[in-house]
């Protein structure tokens, strides 16, 4: 019974986060799925190597779908021993995206216990973590790898705070899980961004290791959690060596070639400064996570039939219905970035609290807290704080590798929950003076609620309410809708500045109860736990509510096939389809039911990427050839039409002669002359490994007769020794090259094609894609996985019998 009573309080709040996850996301109860526009062009991606999954009960690790062919890595590959993953699975046992949301509660519920705050107060914090209006987005319109790694993030600050305070094994073992889920997750831009965080929390615990001569307890955690952090990544050492491996050949890594298309010199490795700083967050626009619509909300707001904009529509002419159209995808939004899809709204009601939090603690969680929240506030200004990030591009290791630097920001959304709880935690203490808190309350309303009186008395001196595209607005649909539309951004700033003062007003009020014994503990707690769903989950639910759910049918298949991908596939033969219809490298609906040569992927192959920009981006036809792109979907003003193409040069061919060059920059740029039907250019580095005594047959025949994502079987016959160029992308790391069963050396041609000597005669040649980095990682996860075993067995072990 006591140990019954211990944990039904925690049970409880479980249960409550699992009705709280299913009451946001209800229409998962009624069969219905979230329709996500990244996880659509996800499942184009994937599609491929799912159904030959299915089909045959293995892993392809390659698919043919895209971009010419790539490995899976970053394609949801299955991997073995995976056990982590198998864990992660029964923590997501809820419907997605429920689970997600589960995921943000039970983390941070962890979190605070593990700081010891209250377990009630665990569970309000949970709720302003959860409900987090970016968590919500990113899970509207699919990043679910992002949010699957920021919902472990606090379990990963829960279990390094642990080591730091008790280093038992049970806080050795919560490290090593959650920094193990944590890298599960796969989403190695939020993961870094954790490692600056926790770098930050553990410069906090070394200067109060030294003010408190501490130092030996500080390095004995910290050694402990560099096993723990060992283990994890070793339990996840497939994913991590594949990761890595398919990085170095991908936009992420550097293909050696040092010019770009126009002649100007190209960063050897990492994105460039623009990619990067694309969504730089702008100053002002900060605000946003305090006011959720002060630059106007996402890029498209429903304004409504009251709306300035409705009524300006209707005056142009306009039917009702057409209004109504327009005003739900009002462009109200006047900030700095390309595409925002809602606010980073983190509650005014949170914000105060952590304010006030600010001037009632002191020492080492504050400092931590508000560096960490600072610099990452400044990060994410990107190109508007150019100083600060230019110089974590130039020095700082891994930062140039990820882009949309205004989503650092999770941290800010991770570390003010954490103080605001703490504020409560102080505001309860008996031992804090009333005064200490009637000044804090007194500075934190100023503040908060000074800062909103502000902005609603200046708004027309501080803002004229225009944005970066309004020029081509105008342009489009007129002065006069401009200036409606300039009016309902005003409204919205104003209703929301309105808002924010309300939350802050209702804070201080129960703040004030509080200080004055006018309302107890629970009742407090009670009132900010319900202040905070007030103010979140309606913004939450402006972007993320019941209209984005459909049919799972819909979801599954995201894609229908239209009568040009109908006529190509009767086409059984193995080729390449090229869509012109759109962005060809910004979508995955083509290789839904194709081979394309383009595709949708964060991190495309770099050489393929390289091919893009300089010749396939022009409709060069004769890289379009070599690369077997035997059909075009072209649009016309019928719809969409196919167009063969008779010049393809197939799966494979023979050459007359090599055209060898020295670096990478002559490779690329010798293809824009070079007869590739006819000739084969080649690095030099690859000179050794070929017999340059070949001589072309004219009557040589070599033909593709078997084929798979894995594995290519081909048929060639000559009676001299000949070169032959194949069709398919070259990644040495994986793809095998057999001539009649015998292990043979392949080169790379034409900068991304495969290439290799045939003997005379009658031979079968088979590439099979057998990535020895699956091997080597599957052996090191079985490994970690079985150590993680025993320590917890060993833990329960000596818990039993320390208990006795």
């Amino acid at each position: 019974m006591a140990l019954l009573k211990r944990f039904l309080p925690h049970l409880l709040v479980l249960l409550g986060f699992v009705v709280l996850s299913l009451f946001y996301f209800s229409p998962v109860l009624k069969g219905k799925e979230i329709f996500q526009s990244d996880i659509a062009q996800y499942i184009g991606m994937s599609h491929e190597q799912s159904e030959f999954r299915d089909a045959t009960g293995e892993e392809p690790y390659w698919t043919d779908a895209a971009f010419g062919g790539m490995p899976t890595f970053q394609l949801g590959a299955y991997y073995p021993h995976n056990y982590i993953k198998k864990l992660d699975s029964v923590l997501r046992f809820l419907p997605r995206p429920a689970d997600y949301l589960f995921l943000y509660f039970i983390g941070f519920y962890i979190l605070l216990l593990c700081m010891k705050v209250d377990y009630k107060l665990a569970f309000i914090g949970a709720l302003a973590f959860g409900f987090s209006t970016y968590f919500i987005v990113i899970l509207g319109v699919g990043h679910n790898a992002k949010a699957h790694a920021i919902a472990y993030m606090p379990m990963v600050l829960a279990g390094i705070i642990s080591v730091f305070r008790n280093r038992n094994i049970w806080s050795f073992l919560l490290l090593t899980v959650a920094m193990a889920l944590e890298i599960q997750a796969n989403h190695f831009q939020m993961t870094y961004y954790l490692l600056l965080l926790v770098i930050i929390l553990g410069i906090a615990y070394l200067i109060d290791g030294i003010q408190k001569n501490r130092l030996p307890n500080y390095f004995k955690s910290l050694g402990l959690m560099v096993v723990a952090v060992l283990i994890a990544v070793a339990a996840n050492a497939t994913l991590l060596l594949a990761t890595q491996e398919y990085t170095a050949h991908s936009t992420r890594g550097t293909t050696g070639i040092s010019i770009q298309p126009d002649g100007s010199e190209k960063p050897e490795a990492g994105l460039s400064y623009d990619y990067i700083t694309t969504y730089s967050y702008g100053i002002m626009e900060s605000f946003d996570l305090f006011i959720p619509r002060f630059m106007g909300g996402g890029s498209g707001e429903n304004v409504g039939k009251d709306s300035e904009t409705y009524k300006a529509i209707l005056k142009m002419g306009a039917s009702p219905v057409q209004a109504l159209d327009f005003a739900k995808g009002a462009p109200t939004y006047w900030g700095e970035q390309p595409i925002v899809a809602a606010p980073a709204y983190i509650g005014a009601s949170v914000l105060f609290l952590f304010v006030f939090a600010i001037f009632l603690i002191r020492g080492r969680l504050k400092w931590w807290i508000l560096g960490a929240s600072i610099l990452a506030l400044l990060l994410s200004w990107g190109k508007n704080f150019a100083v600060l990030t230019e110089l974590f591009i130039d020095f700082v290791p891994l930062y140039n590798k990820f882009r949309a630097v205004s989503s650092i920001q999770v941290i800010i959304e991770l570390c003010v929950p954490i103080l605001a709880i703490f504020g409560l935690y102080k505001l309860f203490n008996p031992k804090v003076k009333e005064e200490e808190k009637l000044y804090a309350l007194k500075w934190s309303g100023i503040i908060a609620g000074g800062l909103c009186l502000f902005f609603l008395l200046f708004k027309s001196v501080l803002f004229d309410f225009s944005g970066m595209r309004d020029a081509m607005y105008r342009e489009q649909l007129g002065m006069d809708l401009m200036r409606a539309i300039k009016e309902d951004r005003k409204a919205m700033f104003t209703n929301d500045v309105l808002r924010s003062l309300l939350f802050v007003g209702l804070g201080v009020g129960l703040i004030w109860a509080a200080i004055k014994n006018k309302l107890n503990r629970n009742l407090v707690i009670a009132g900010f736990g319900i202040l905070f769903l007030v103010d979140l989950l309606p913004v939450n639910f402006r972007y993320v509510n019941e209209d984005d759910f459909v049919q799972s049918r819909q979801v599954n298949q995201p894609f229908q096939a239209t009568a040009a991908d109908t006529q190509i596939m009767q086409d059984t033969s193995h080729y390449r389809v090229f869509d012109l219809s759109g962005d060809p490298f910004n979508t995955s609906r083509t290789s839904y039911f194709h081979n394309a040569l383009g595709g949708y992927h964060a991190a495309k192959p770099g050489r393929i990427q390289d091919l893009y920009d300089f010749y396939i981006s022009q409709n060069n036809i004769k890289i379009l050839n070599m690369l077997n792109v035997k059909y075009f979907i072209v649009p016309t003003e019928e719809g969409l039409q196919v167009q063969q193409n008779p010049d393809a040069f197939g799966n494979a061919w023979f050459v007359e002669r090599i055209e060898f060059v020295n670096s990478a920059n002559e490779e690329i740029l010798q293809l824009k002359d070079a007869d590739l039907k006819n000739s084969a250019v080649v690095n030099k580095e690859f000179s050794e490994a070929i017999d340059q005594s070949f001589k072309f047959d004219p009557s040589a025949t070599i033909e593709l007769i078997e084929q798979q994502p894995n594995l290519l079987k081909y048929k060639t016959t000559a009676q001299n020794a000949q070169f032959a160029i194949f069709s398919e992308m070259y990644y040495q790391p994986g793809w095998n090259a057999y001539i009649d069963g015998k292990p043979v050396e392949h080169v790379r041609a034409n900068y991304t094609l495969r290439a290799m000597n045939i003997p005379a005669g009658k031979h079968e040649v088979v590439f099979k894609f057998e990535p020895v980095v699956i091997q080597t990682g599957s052996s090191i996860t079985l490994a970690s996985s079985i150590l993680i075993g025993l320590l917890f067995l060993g833990a329960i072990a000596f818990e039993i019998k320390r208990r006795k």
